[in-house]
């Protein structure tokens, strides 16, 4: 069994796309996902599966779509993909720690797709610069850097550029879900 992370775009975003996480996790056990957990009200669902990401994906889509209405995205990592992501920040602390102290809110996103941009359109949003919002394209993860805010940010405007489904994460919710895979897999030894 394979440990994942679903990431779903845009729920209780807003008052939007309003699920409760105890019903969500009911629909997805009909689905023969196991260990459900789910962290904060945004869609964040850690499990286990011994299907393949493609069918997990759409029957999760589908399940949403079907009970609730709503038409969201879901972005799946496994759990190793997850600690690389966490791992493998581009950016550097000292970049990092200075951000925050400028930032209003999390200076650290990462937009999470379903499968990596084009070259083409990569270049395109890197062809966007500005000194106070940096990113970095690594695959199906782009790590954005906001010295101001994400909010009315133009490189988060700008990654519709991609022309791929994202839904973003800031760091302290990413680092948190990479502690609940610890967690998960320090239980799953002890059995």
């Amino acid at each position: 069994m394979t440990i994942y992370i679903a990431l779903l775009r845009g729920i209780n975003v807003g008052g939007h796309n309003k699920i409760k996480m105890a019903d969500l996790r009911s629909s997805l056990e009909q689905l023969g996902l196991q260990n459900i957990k789910t962290y904060i009200q945004s869609g964040n669902i850690l499990f286990e599966s011994s299907e393949p990401e493609e069918t997990l994906q759409k029957k999760i889509h589908n399940k949403i779509e079907e009970g609730y209405g709503i038409n969201s995205s879901v972005i799946i990592r496994t759990a190793e993909e997850l600690q690389q992501i966490v791992s493998q920040c581009p950016f550097s602390d000292q970049m990092i720690s200075e951000a925050s102290t400028s930032s209003k809110g999390e200076c650290l996103h990462v937009a999470l797709l379903p499968k990596a941009p084009s070259k083409f359109n990569s270049d395109k949003l890197l062809t966007y610069t500005h000194e106070k919002e940096l990113c970095v394209i690594n695959g199906r993860d782009v790590y954005l850097l906001f010295y101001d805010s994400i909010r009315n940010s133009k490189l988060a405007n700008n990654l519709k550029k991609l022309e791929v489904p994202a839904t973003v994460r800031n760091w302290k919710t990413l680092t948190k879900l990479s502690l609940m895979v610890e967690e998960f897999n320090h239980k799953r030894s002890e059995k």
